[in-house]
């Protein structure tokens, strides 16, 4: 009796969470608007255990846009109800690993899965070569499930776009990417990007310190979804690293400061505040509160604290 009891529980449980996968699934295809889902929220290249590597997604008529690919960006997609065949565009902001490190991945799986019309990708040179040699480093298992699973050819489903400057970066009947490089040395360029929908618009900043182009792309914008950085927690982020003062050095001149964010939003005089891509994004964690009485002293408006798998409503 216990044993039918248990089982009949554990039905229940997968049932109940089947129901709920489906409607997220097909809210994600309903939902009018455009609708921000922060993936991953963690700044760095390391794997944390509180948060994913840098991602989001936007979706707009059941169509995702995935703006960066931190490692582990596919099932992060998943996780938040959507099918990986909902996946038309890719946009890297630029090629640190934390945020391109999935960038080929995504679409090895989301073609593993469901996959079956055209990508487009865009981002600084040399994404085309870049994904020529993912392409080709998994070859063998490209090869194998095309013969084996009668999927046809990755290659003839991704379309790589190289971005060089800030500017239109594309635009359909539903939405209108823009660029705008933004300060991250030594990589160069970097781009932020804007996302704009029935007179609603959604600021990705990607990774920079203050950035007069970032203060113009985001002029009015709804939603800024902005890096930030904790200057004094840095020494002890960085008390176990042996290159800590250059390390140190790299973050200043290529992040944001509490200060920086607030003064970005406020220049740009947006609606709603995001942070996200947090340093540090592990240890030492942080709590939202300290994150949050950080930036407030420089923006009076709206301020989100973002967590992985986060709807911002628009």
């Amino acid at each position: 009796m216990n044993s039918r009891r248990h089982f009949l529980q554990q039905t229940s449980l997968v049932t109940g969470f089947t129901l709920l996968s489906q409607v997220g699934l097909v809210n994600a295809k309903t939902t009018p608007g455009m609708r921000l889902i922060l993936l991953g929220t963690a700044g760095g290249p390391t794997p944390k255990k509180s948060r994913a590597a840098p991602a989001q997604m936007i979706l707009i008529n059941g169509e995702a846009y995935i703006i960066d690919c931190g490692n582990g960006v596919a099932q992060q997609i998943v996780k938040a109800g959507v099918k990986l065949s909902a996946i038309r565009h890719v946009f890297l902001s630029h090629h640190h690993s934390d945020h391109n490190a999935d960038y080929g991945n995504l679409m090895l799986l989301a073609w593993a899965a469901d996959l079956n019309h055209r990508i487009d990708t865009y981002g600084p040179t040399p994404i085309k070569r870049m994904t020529q040699q993912f392409l080709a480093l998994n070859e063998f298992d490209i090869k194998t499930r095309i013969q084996d699973e009668g999927r046809q050819p990755l290659k003839s489903l991704i379309y790589p776009h190289e971005i060089k400057s800030g500017g239109l970066v594309m635009q359909n009947k539903q939405v209108k990417v823009t660029a705008a490089q933004v300060v991250h040395p030594p990589v160069t360029p970097s781009f932020a990007y804007r996302f704009e929908h029935q007179e609603k618009s959604i600021v990705i900043s990607g990774d920079t310190s203050y950035s007069d182009n970032l203060v113009r792309l985001a002029q009015g914008a709804d939603v800024l979804v902005h890096e930030i950085m904790h200057t004094p927690s840095l020494d002890q982020l960085l008390a176990t690293e042996p290159n800590a003062t250059r390390l140190k050095e790299h973050l200043l001149a290529s992040h944001s400061t509490a200060e920086q964010v607030g003064r970005i939003a406020t220049e740009a005089q947006v609606k709603k505040l995001v942070l996200s891509h947090f340093v540090p994004g592990g240890d030492p964690y942080l709590d939202d509160s300290v994150w949050l009485d950080a930036v407030r002293p420089y923006f009076d408006g709206e301020i989100i604290v973002g967590s992985d798998l986060m709807e911002i409503q628009i």
